[in-house]
C-alpha cells in the first residue's frame, strides 16, 4: 500500500508542477486541524450496529494477483510491456500512462477503500496495531488538466457507512475529507469486489503500480542509463520473488523492507523540515538538516550494497567485527570455563583436581576468554552470547547433561548467532534457538565445525557451510529453517550421521515447486562432498536432497530427476551424478515426496 505520506507529498508536487512519477516525493501538505482529530482509541459507541455512527463491515477487495505470478511473468510485465527500455526518469510517465488507459474504461462511478494515514484521524496513533483507517468510498475520476498532474479521485463517503474500525464517528470522516476537498491520491484506494470487469483491471493496474512504487522504484534511480534500469528493474523483481518464495530467508527480507521504509520516511521528514524553515535557517537548523541527509545517505548506502549482494543468506548485512585469532597460550596450558548462573561444590566434583577452572557466570565473558585449546562447560539453564557469532579459536563448547536442559538463545539485535572460522571447533549436547537473526542458524565460513548431540530450532536458513568449509553433524536434530536444513556452498564438505532434519522450508512459495528446497541443499559447482548415514530426513517441504547445479552444466538428465527407494527409470543418470558429486548415501530415511532432485538453476 502506498504511505499516506507518499500520497500526501504528491499533493505538495503536484502544485510545484513536478514530473509525473515521483511520487514517493516531496513534504506532507498541512491535514485537518488538530482539533478536528480524536485521541486513540477513540470514545466507545453503542455495539449495536442500527445505531447512528456505527460504521459497517468493509466489503471484500479485489485479491492479489501478482503473488501468483512467476518472475519471467512480471520482468515480461514491467520491462516489456510497461517500461519498453524508457528512461528512468521517465518511468513515472510510463506508469501513469498505463493507469490512465485503465480508468479510461470507466465511465461511471464505482466503490473503493480508501485506506488512509491514521494521522489524518487520530491526534496519537502509536498504539495503532493496524496500518490504515479503510473508508467505503464512491469514486468519481477525471482526466488530469496537465501530464504534470499527480492521478487523484474525487471520492465521497458511500452507503452504507463502512469502515476497518467500527466506532469512527461519521462525521469525523466527512470533515477530514472536506479539509481534503474530497480528494485523495489514487494510489491510496482499493476497488472492492463485485464490480464490473472495467473496475477489476482498474483493481490490477492499481496494484501493479503501487507495486512499482513500492519496491522497484528508488528515488536515485532517476540517473540511470535505459538499458542500465531495464536490468535494474529485473534484479529487483528477482529479490522479491526470492523474498516471497523462500529463497532469501524471511528474516533477511523482512529487515531489507524495513530499512526500506525507513528510508522513505526518512526522506519525507527531510523534505517537509526543510518546507518548514521559512527563513534563512538558524546555525541549529543547519545541524539538523546535515544530521538527517547524512542519516538518509548512510541508508541509502546500505540499501545498494544489499541489492548488490542480493541480500545473500550467508550475510553479512551490516559491517560484522573481525576478531584476531589468539591461538594457544604463550606457555601451552589449556583452562575449562565454567558457565552456571550459581556454582556449587557438588559441580565441579566430575573435574580432575590438576583441573585449571575458571567460572563465569556469563557465557559471552567465558568465550572472551578463551584461547585455543579450552574447553567451556556450560551447565543447565538459558543463556545469550553474542560472541558466538565470532568463533576464531579451537574450543569445545558443551553441556552437562540432555541437549534440552542447556539452552543457548540468539541476541534479535544481532544478524550473526553462530559463526565459525576456526579451524576446529565443537558444539557438544546444547539446544540452540534462532530468535531474529537473519544469518543461518549456524554459518561455517572456513575451517571445520563438528555438531555432536545437539537441537537446531531455525528460524531463518539451516546451517550454511560455505566453500572450502567442513561439517560434521552427529546424533543431532535440525527443524525450522525456512530454507534448507542444510546447505553446501560449493567446494564445500559434509558428514551427517544419526541425524533427524524436518519441517524445513514449509513456507509457502510463489513459484513452482522445485524451489521448495527442504532438507538438504546442495550447489554444485565445484562440487561439495556430502556422506549420509543413518539419518532420517522427513516433513519437509519439497524434496529431501535437492542438488542445484547450473543450466550450463550438461547432465544426463534434464530438469527436476527424483530418486526414491524404489528406483525409477532415471535411477542410473542420477547415481552417475551422485558419484561426480562424491554424495555417499547409506541407510538414510528420506520420508519426502521427492527424496532427490536435481535442479537447474
Amino acid at each position: 500500500m502506498a504511505s499516506c505520506a507518499v500520497a500526501a507529498a504528491e499533493e505538495e508536487e503536484e502544485e510545484e508542477g513536478s514530473a509525473a512519477g515521483e511520487e514517493g516525493d516531496g513534504a506532507q501538505p498541512a491535514g485537518p486541524s488538530r482539533e478536528a482529530r480524536l485521541c486513540w482509541p477513540p470514545p466507545l459507541l453503542s455495539s449495536v450496529s442500527e445505531e447512528p455512527g456505527e460504521a459497517a463491515p468493509l466489503p471484500q477487495q479485489y485479491p492479489s494477483r501478482l503473488g501468483a505470478m512467476t518472475k519471467g511473468d512480471m520482468v515480461e510485465l514491467y520491462c516489456d510491456a510497461l517500461l519498453r527500455g524508457c528512461e528512468a526518469e521517465n518511468a513515472g510517465d510510463a506508469m501513469s500512462k498505463y493507469l490512465l488507459e485503465k480508468l479510461k474504461m470507466k465511465e461511471n462511478n464505482w466503490l473503493g477503500i480508501w485506506k488512509a494515514n491514521p494521522e489524518l484521524f487520530f491526534v496519537s496513533s502509536e498504539d495503532l496495531i493496524i496500518p490504515s483507517i479503510g473508508i467505503l468510498v464512491e469514486v468519481t475520476w477525471k482526466p488530469p488538466q496537465s501530464s504534470s498532474s499527480q492521478l487523484k479521485a474525487s471520492v465521497s463517503v458511500a452507503e452504507p457507512f463502512s469502515s476497518n474500525i467500527a466506532n469512527i464517528p461519521r462525521e469525523l470522516v466527512d470533515n477530514i475529507l472536506e479539509d481534503l476537498d474530497h480528494c485523495v491520491p489514487l494510489l491510496e484506494v482499493y476497488p472492492v469486489e463485485g464490480q464490473d470487469s472495467a473496475v477489476f483491471e482498474i483493481a490490477q493496474a492499481l496494484e501493479v503500480v503501487r507495486f512499482f512504487y513500492d519496491f522497484i522504484w528508488r528515488d536515485w534511480d532517476a540517473g540511470e542509463s535505459c538499458e542500465t534500469y531495464s536490468a535494474l528493474v529485473e534484479e529487483r523483481i528477482n529479490l522479491w520473488c526470492d523474498i516471497q518464495n523462500g529463497t532469501i530467508p524471511a528474516p533477511v527480507g523482512h529487515r531489507f523492507k524495513k530499512h526500506l521504509e525507513k528510508y522513505k520516511i526518512l526522506r519525507l521528514e527531510l523534505i517537509q523540515y526543510q518546507s518548514n524553515i521559512e527563513e534563512e535557517p538558524t546555525e541549529e537548523e543547519v545541524v539538523e538538516c546535515w544530521k538527517k541527509y547524512y542519516e538518509l545517505v548512510m541508508l541509502c548506502g546500505l540499501l545498494k550494497i544489499w541489492e548488490d549482494l542480493r541480500l545473500r543468506a550467508h550475510g553479512p548485512l551490516t559491517p560484522r567485527i573481525l576478531r584476531r585469532r589468539k591461538g594457544y597460550r604463550d606457555d601451552g596450558k589449556t583452562v575449562t570455563h565454567t558457565v552456571a548462573k550459581t556454582m556449587t561444590a557438588e559441580m565441579v566434583k566430575g573435574f580432575s583436581v590438576d583441573t585449571p577452572l575458571q567460572h563465569h557466570e556469563n557465557l559471552n565473558v567465558a568465550l572472551e576468554n578463551c584461547y585455543s585449546g579450552d574447553t567451556v562447560v556450560v551447565f543447565p539453564g538459558e543463556y545469550k552470547a553474542v560472541n558466538l557469532s565470532m568463533l576464531t579459536e579451537d574450543i569445545i563448547i558443551k553441556g552437562t547433561g540432555k541437549p534440552e536442559e542447556t539452552m543457548i538463545v540468539s541476541e534479535p539485535t544481532h544478524d550473526s548467532f553462530v559463526v565459525s572460522k576456526a579451524q576446529d571447533i565443537k558444539l557438544m549436547h546444547l539446544t540452540l534457538v534462532q530468535q531474529g537473526t537473519v544469518d543461518g542458524i549456524m554459518v561455517v565460513e572456513s575451517g571445520h565445525l563438528t555438531l555432536a548431540n545437539c537441537v537446531l530450532r531455525c528460524e531463518g536458513t539451516g546451517v550454511c557451510v560455505l566453500t572450502g568449509a567442513s561439517l560434521t553433524v552427529t546424533d543431532s536434530e535440525i527443524t525450522g529453517a525456512q530454507g534448507a536444513g542444510v546447505e553446501l556452498y560449493p567446494g564445500s564438505t559434509a558428514i551427517l550421521e544419526g541425524n533427524k532434519i524436518h519441517h524445513c522450508n514449509n513456507i509457502r512459495t510463489s513459484e513452482t515447486s522445485h524451489r521448495s528446497l527442504g532438507g538438504i541443499n546442495i550447489k554444485v559447482v565445484p562440487v561439495p562432498k556430502l556422506k549420509m548415514k543413518n539419518n532420517h530426513i522427513f516433513s519437509n517441504s519439497g524434496h529431501g536432497v535437492t542438488i542445484l547445479q547450473p543450466t550450463e552444466t550438461p547432465t544426463a538428465a534434464e530438469g527436476i530427476v527424483e530418486f526414491t527407494a524404489s528406483g525409477d527409470a532415471e535411477e542410473d543418470a542420477l547415481s552417475k551424478l551422485i558419484q561426480d558429486l562424491r554424495l555417499e548415501m547409506n541407510t538414510n530415511t528420506l520420508d519426502d515426496i521427492k527424496d532427490i532432485a536435481v535442479i537447474h538453476s
